[in-house]
């Protein structure tokens, strides 16, 4: 399931960005500073380019890229944020 990144708290979205640009292989000996990381996620989360998917099965959250999520998850997401 996706999570509409809009709907957490600002704490809870920062620590799952920076969880997941410090991840065990996720540099690939990329000496990137942190901060620029976190700023390059947040950027594509506001572009739309990656999303958040939650498994209820392991109760963990990930960041994808949109283009890597079945499309239905998307239609579903759209009709989560979409404003009448």
């Amino acid at each position: 399931m996706l999570i509409p990144f809009e709907q957490l708290s600002p704490d809870t979205l920062a620590g799952l960005i920076e969880d997941f640009v410090t991840r065990d292989g996720t540099d690939n000996g990329d000496e990137t500073p942190l901060q620029i990381r976190i700023e390059r996620v947040q950027h594509a989360l506001d572009k739309k380019q990656a999303v958040i998917v939650f498994d209820v099965e392991s109760q963990q959250c990930q960041l994808c890229l949109r283009r890597d999520v079945p499309k239905e998850w998307l239609d579903d997401l759209e009709q989560l944020t979409a404003t009448p």
